[in-house]
């Protein structure tokens, strides 16, 4: 059935209010048998778009109020002819929509999914796939060319499609969009800039399209290099005075930035970094670079070590000998009297091996002025006191015909004023490394770029009715728009992780390597990935179903609590809709997001036998536990600690510009070092216009918004109308309370050696709350920065 239709009565009285909700009315007259409504329809006859939080419908209802989470931009009928369809916040699987919603269903999703052509509109609703074709710009020059990511040569996920027209120059590449100007995303995906101009995205576009061109700008060569660590101090006290024709609400937006003077001269003054908070010396010892690799901002790449010397997967033709160079006779001297197969066998060994997907680009990197890299392998002991110390670091180059030997370094801990200062350069070539993997896999491809085609799937496969959907919408929120910002200034030809870190052009490349070789669904849930690197054991007994070989390992300590809580919620959640098997396989919305998940927003890989099957509630409720793990908690531990702890460059160089200094290579480079370590060090380091770029990239990442929605939070609209999945997500809100509380304690704990102790940050990344700002913790729902 059909009412008839209805206008806004009050629209003109209230068009001009001021604040961030209106209220309108209007008035349906409907039979008295007219049932339930289900659906809304919604035409805007005005110029503008606006947006719709939500409808009630209330009064004359035998079913009582009737809720319509909107959360929608509706474009005038001026651009787009056909009228909304909102549906109520009652779930319905496809095979119960009640008859007359089917068809305002199945053209919903249609809509959605558009006919994958023509070039798309900022005010579009279309989600379809692409290949990552924009992010070099050919028509600049042979420079500014990057190969496609995504196809068979080289295999990556799929991101959302603008439809732009090819380059001038190669009809394979898409035309970019260039700062100022905004990227396609679809029009309800995109940041609103309300609060002020609070929103992430806000102040991202600020810093890049404003602040990094006037740093550029102002930062000369004859200024390049920082002159001593009190320069990088001055940073945070005095700041770094630019010239910047900015206007008031730019300040706003870049919290970082404090106006000074007249609008013609500003001061980009720095907080101070967490790290430096507690011990300002801290990041110059031994434990505390082993503690970060457990603690830190990358605390997903340790392993067990297991065979010994450790050996290579890369074609030994091309590279070598597979064998490192690392000899027993180097760290038996640190195993407190144990052998070292007998340090294998009781779990004390564990590497940092950045080896093989650093090795195979590094005669590139290499090759670009002030860019210098090795392949690292760091060799860790676990103490008895349950902290880490490294015992032997590898430094790799690529061997300068194919097959021949490899050159290779081993340092281990000094023992004299030349060894020390050799050591350190060695633990920031491993930190720059460690820096890299962490931007290109970690944090962009295993929780940015992966993310999306199961986004895009969602929304072109799964009606916004579906019970599945509602479940994931909250932890999609602003991850396609801050891809597209990422495609057009941050992992772009010349962008900030090419200009700021190691890599450089062949940043992409690595990333892709890395989801060829060794990204796999299945093992991207904690408890799989902790079993995968040798760090955990299944354990039955134990209250997550394994057991911590490194016990005191802050980042899976705390993430197995979230891990649990989001584990409770989906499964019982899966449980509301799904009792049985059949009810999984016979629904067609959610097996055709998984399908085209899998073999379109995926395809380079669709055909690999890990992926796990959709048959069953409990294979159902799994892959959404693995989603929204790295939607949240998983991209929280990696992304909102990368000011507190990295903000300080020489705890953490994101990009390294000598190699260390050898006098078989280079005399007089040696004696310029045995002459003056401390300036050989700083200008191994970013210089200043890398440091200050990247410091204020990451600084604007690891800040939250205002209006931040963080894991296990109320639901302030009616988000469902079912009253069974209030109630478990009450629960869940519970467990996540419950953990935080545990956390807390254990950063209380003076046993934690590696989260508590004189001068040593507390671990709280993993903490679900935070107020706004850059506070190193805090577990949003959704990848949102």
């Amino acid at each position: 059935m059909q009412s008839g239709q209805a206008s806004i009565k009050d629209w003109c009285q209230k068009r001009g209010s001021k604040g961030e909700h209106v209220v309108y009315t209007a008035e349906f007259m409907v039979d008295s048998d007219f049932g339930e409504p289900g659906a809304i329809t919604v035409a805007n006859r005005h110029h503008r778009e606006f947006f719709l939080e939500s409808i009630v419908v209330e009064g004359g209802l035998l079913c009582g109020p009737v809720h319509f989470a909107c959360n929608s931009w509706v474009q005038s009928t001026r651009e787009l002819q056909a009228k909304r369809v909102f549906f109520s916040n009652k779930p319905y699987l496809p095979s119960e929509t009640p008859p007359g919603l089917r068809d305002l269903r199945d053209k919903e999703l249609k809509d959605l999914r558009g006919d994958g052509t023509g070039v798309r509109k900022l005010c579009d609703r279309i989600y379809d796939y692409a290949t990552y074709n924009d992010l070099g710009n050919p028509d600049r020059g042979k420079e500014f060319i990057r190969p496609i990511l995504g196809g068979e040569k080289i295999p990556y996920p799929r991101r959302c499609r603008t439809g732009r027209p090819p380059t001038d120059t190669s009809m394979l590449a898409e035309n970019r969009v260039e700062k100022p100007h905004r990227i396609y995303v679809p029009r309800d995906e995109a940041f609103e800039e309300l609060k002020q101009g609070a929103f992430s995205a806000g102040r991202l576009r600020a810093v890049l399209h404003t602040l990094i061109p006037s740093m550029i700008a102002t930062i000369s060569a004859e200024t390049h290099n920082f002159q001593g660590f009190h320069h990088v101090d001055n940073l945070y006290k005095e700041g770094l005075r630019l010239k910047l024709g900015l206007q008031e609400h730019l300040f706003q937006k870049i919290p970082l930035v404090q106006k000074i003077q007249e609008s013609s001269e500003g001061m980009l003054r720095y907080d101070t970094p967490s790290i430096l908070s507690k011990d300002k010396f801290a990041w110059l010892r031994d434990d505390e670079f082993a503690r970060q690799i457990v603690a830190g901002i990358n605390p997903v790449n340790i392993e067990r070590l297991t065979v010994f010397p450790p050996v290579s997967k890369l074609d030994p033709a091309i590279y070598g000998s597979p064998e490192s160079s690392i000899k027993e006779a180097d760290i038996t001297c640190h195993l407190n009297g144990l052998t070292v197969q007998q340090a294998m066998d009781e779990a004390k060994l564990f590497i940092l091996n950045y080896h093989d997907i650093y090795l195979p680009f590094l005669d590139r990197i290499n090759a670009i002025e002030g860019r210098k890299a090795y392949a690292t392998r760091t060799i860790l002991f676990l103490t008895q006191v349950g902290t880490l110390k490294p015992i032997a670091i590898e430094l790799s180059l690529p061997p300068s015909q194919p097959g021949q030997p490899r050159p290779s370094k081993v340092l281990t801990p000094p023992c004299d004023a030349t060894t020390n200062w050799l050591w350190m350069l060695a633990k920031a070539h491993v930190s720059s490394n460690d820096a890299g993997v962490h931007q290109l896999v970690n944090h962009w491809l295993r929780t940015h770029a992966i993310m999306e085609p199961f986004i895009l799937a969602a929304h072109r496969r799964m009606s916004a009715m579906h019970p599945i959907f509602k479940l994931l919408h909250p932890h999609t929120r602003y991850t396609l728009e801050i891809n597209a910002l990422a495609r057009q200034s941050l992992i772009s030809a010349d962008g900030v992780i090419e200009s700021c870190f190691t890599p450089g052009p062949v940043s992409g490349e690595i990333s892709a390597a890395y989801y060829r070789d060794h990204w796999r669904f299945d093992l991207e849930g904690l408890p799989s990935d902790l079993v995968r690197r040798g760090v955990a054991v299944e354990d039955a007994s134990q209250p997550h179903g394994i057991r911590l070989l490194i016990e005191d390992y802050p980042y899976a300590n705390d993430g197995l609590l979230l891990w649990s809580a989001i584990r409770s919620w989906v499964e019982s959640y899966v449980q509301l809709y799904y009792p049985d098997a059949g009810t999984v396989q016979s629904d067609d919305e959610l097996q055709g997001w998984y399908h085209e998940t899998v073999h379109v927003g995926h395809a380079d890989i669709q055909h690999a036998p890990w992926w796990p099957t959709l048959s069953t509630p409990d294979g159902l409720a799994s892959i959404l536990t693995t989603l929204i793990w790295l939607a949240s908690a998983q991209h929280a531990a990696l992304n909102f600690g990368q000011y507190p702890l990295g903000g300080y460059v020489p705890n953490r160089p994101p990009l390294m510009r000598r190699l260390l200094p050898d006098p078989e290579r280079d005399a007089a480079e040696y004696a310029a070092f045995l002459a003056d370590p401390h300036r050989f060090f700083l200008n191994a380091m970013p210089g200043v216009l890398e440091a200050t770029k990247f410091m204020a990239v990451v600084d604007t990442l690891s800040t939250h918004s205002p209006d931040e929605e963080y894991l296990g939070e109320g639901r302030d609209e009616p988000w469902t109308g079912d009253a069974a999945a209030v109630a478990a997500h009450a629960m869940f809100a519970a467990d996540v309370r419950r953990a935080e509380e545990t956390i807390e304690r254990r950063n209380a704990d003076q046993g934690r050696r590696n989260r508590c102790g004189a001068g040593v940050l507390p671990y709280e990344l993993l903490a679900p709350s935070s107020p706004p700002g850059v506070t190193c913790r805090g577990v949003p729902n959704s990848i949102s920065i």
